[in-house]
């Protein structure tokens, strides 16, 4: 149906109800000739005549009577959803989904956003553990979280947390049998915990770096995992050794279920930033989830790569 014709039924619907042209024009805001030849033009299209009209009164047909009765009530439907939308805008309601590593997820995200779960109910967050390169646009979710602040031209990154250090450490049993390596080359001839990645199946290869000098290293061991949690717990078994971030780490070392290798090899990397489509309409349940998310450490946003 053409805009007009939606306008004339409305129109009419006002008339019909209030019997009155002069009344239905008062809250139309519009003169009282502009609604009786909006009628009259609805009438000509329909084929039949709608109200009849005397110099005291206006009253529908059978016909008006029978459009009335079927139209108003989906005319006020869609007058009561209308509304609703505008009460959503200032009412944060709906679900955000994000991906991210499941560190990120334990450490950074769910910490943030529970208290926003809290004061907002109407806020549903989804939250996806993946280590793959997603395309958040092409698979569905509205933000991502991932180490580094290399993004699209078309995407805006946040950052969330300071630089994050990886680790490598080993069971005291563990290392007792098997010895300490002493640089990345040395762990050849050791049991090492693999992760799995989904990109492309391969196994992640363990970087390295002292003196500007890197070096990436395949391991090899008896057990692969897709999930930060459960290679440290490997470790703490004392299957192997795990390449892992430190602050996991750190309370083991100090429980002395673990011990570190190879500090002064062991790289920091950019830190874990946020990131979304700048092109993209921001709801305002997003709003609320990337500005809980930035916390005191998202004070920088990056877009297309570059600092916005």
């Amino acid at each position: 149906m053409a805009r007009d014709n939606l306008n004339d039924l409305q129109a009419f619907v006002l008339v019909a109800r209030e019997r009155s042209f002069t009344k239905a024009a008062a809250r139309l805001g519009m003169s009282r000739s502009a609604l009786s030849h909006a009628i009259l033009g609805l009438e000509e299209r329909l084929g039949v005549r709608l109200l009849t009209r005397t110099t005291r009164s206006v009253s529908p047909t059978e016909a008006g009577s029978r459009l009335l009765e079927t139209v108003a009530a989906r005319l006020d439907e869609i007058e009561q959803e209308l509304s609703s939308l505008g009460a959503w805008r200032e009412k944060p309601a709906g679900k955000v989904r994000i991906t991210a590593h499941d560190h990120a997820i334990a450490t950074v995200l769910w910490p943030r956003l529970l208290p926003l779960l809290e004061q907002y109910p109407d806020i549903e967050v989804e939250l996806c553990t993946d280590y793959a390169l997603v395309d958040i646009a092409a698979q569905g979710f509205d933000a991502g979280v991932r180490v580094g602040d290399l993004v699209d031209k078309d995407m805006i990154a946040v950052r969330l947390t300071p630089e994050l250090r990886m680790a490598v450490a080993g069971s005291p049993a563990y290392l007792q049998a098997a010895g300490t390596p002493g640089t990345p080359q040395d762990l050849a001839r050791h049991r090492c915990i693999n992760l799995r990645l989904p990109t492309h199946g391969d196994l992640y290869a363990w970087d390295f770096e002292k003196d500007g000098q890197g070096v990436k290293v395949r391991v090899r061991g008896q057990a692969v995992f897709n999930n930060t949690y459960h290679m440290l717990q490997a470790a703490i078994d004392g299957v192997g050794l795990a390449y892992v971030p430190h602050d996991l780490l750190a309370p083991h070392i100090e429980a002395k279920r673990l011990v570190p290798v190879l500090d002064d090899w062991c790289p920091v990397f950019p830190g874990y930033h946020l990131y979304y489509a700048s092109r993209r309409h921001v709801s305002p349940a997003l709003g609320l989830v990337i500005q809980a998310l930035r916390g005191a450490e998202g004070t920088e946003g990056l877009q297309g790569g570059k600092r916005a």
